[in-house]
């Protein structure tokens, strides 16, 4: 063979295995300066990680990436913005659409997840459209005092909120591979837009390898540490120490039923709900109400945590920490804001959450009968 044909032999034999391990990045840039740059990123032990920088030069920018298996989620952004565009690598070339006076409704396509991702992103951003338009309604009513129109406006977001998790939900259920069903339930567990059996059963839906992505790792630690913290859950147990430094159980503490409460002396609202947690347990202790109180403060706070016990006469169990929000009882509950009240059975099974001011008397008045 004479050398100039091995030589374009071998330069196409490598142009070939090229492609096949690469693709290609490229995308239309409108309204952008020239030389304006873009950052790709991708995602390692939970941190983002630059893996490259692309400048816009005559409204276009491109990059070739290796293809990788189990590539995950990848991002980009665009310098002097906060707005981070999602993309999905799936070892195919993909376009980009990108604009300067919307980033919002810029996208990328080329492969499955990204058309998937897009379309839900469309319909997210016709509900937050709706979102927008009726707090200006709203607030146009309540200036002119309108009551009708502003119940009617409530109403009208509550289903929107509603139309909008069915969206979420149908879009994990319609999409077990994609490594967004898993950042969207973790998403949704977190703002508490669905229940751990619910979140559990969603979840099974997923692809074996996608079941084996960090983040549904994450999302399945939280939905083992929810359900025992809901209602028909059996309660967590622990042990922390009391005001004296003596350990004490749960178990020590319960009665026929238990009020498991969270609280801190630094929380207001905690100290306004006390005086009627105090009337319930005077009226209910003798016919089996029993409570044990949880306290978030600080190390330094001891001794405002102890006076705050005497000063608010809360006269029953209590125990702390003294660790804050990194209380360890309060990460078994998942607790994130209080007060936080759990109200268990003889049994430890929880019967009902976060009941306040007479909606806490009238529930041990129907368990434990009022007078």
């Amino acid at each position: 063979m004479k050398p100039i044909l091995l030589l374009l032999l071998t330069v196409l034999l490598f142009s070939c295995n090229d492609q096949e391990n690469t693709y290609r990045f490229e995308g239309n840039a409108t309204g952008f300066s020239e030389g304006t740059t873009l950052t790709v990123y991708k995602i390692e032990n939970n941190q983002p990680v630059a893996i490259d920088t692309l400048a816009i030069t005559n409204g276009s920018f491109s990059a070739t990436f290796p293809k990788e298996e189990d590539a995950g989620l990848r991002y980009f952004q665009v310098s002097g913005t906060e707005n981070p565009i999602l993309f999905f690598p799936e070892n195919e070339n993909m376009k980009v659409q990108l604009y300067n006076d919307s980033l919002q409704s810029s996208y990328v396509s080329g492969g499955a997840q990204n058309a998937a991702y897009r379309a839900f992103s469309e319909k997210i951003r016709a509900i937050t459209k709706k979102k927008e338009e009726q707090i200006a309604q709203y607030n146009t009513a309540r200036n002119e005092q309108d009551e009708m129109l502003m119940s009617e406006i409530r109403n009208s977001n509550a289903k929107l909120i509603s139309e909008e998790k069915q969206i979420k939900r149908d879009f994990i259920k319609s999409n077990g591979q994609s490594t967004f069903s898993a950042m969207l339930l973790a998403e949704m567990l977190q703002r508490k837009e669905v229940t751990a059996v619910e979140a559990g059963d969603l979840l099974e839906g997923f692809s074996p390898k996608l079941k084996a992505n960090p983040i549904v790792n994450s999302v399945k630690q939280t939905i083992d540490g929810m359900k025992g913290s809901e209602i028909g859950g059996v309660a967590p147990t622990f042990t922390a120490p009391t005001p004296e430094g003596t350990m004490l159980s749960l178990s020590d503490a319960m009665g026929e039923y238990t009020l498991i409460d969270f609280w801190a002396s630094w929380c207001k609202p905690c100290r306004r709900e006390n005086p009627n947690v105090v009337k319930v347990y005077e009226k209910y202790h003798d016919k089996g109400l029993n409570i044990i109180s949880i306290s978030l403060d600080k190390e330094s706070q001891k001794d405002r945590w102890i006076k705050a016990i005497a000063d608010d006469q809360m006269d029953w169990y209590h125990v702390s920490n003294l660790q804050f929000w990194q209380d360890p009882i309060a990460r078994q509950y998942s607790v994130r804001s209080i007060p936080a009240t759990f109200l268990i059975d003889k049994n430890g099974r929880i019967v009902a959450k976060n009941l306040r001011g007479p909606a806490l008397e009238a529930k041990i008045a129907s368990l434990l009968g009022g007078s």
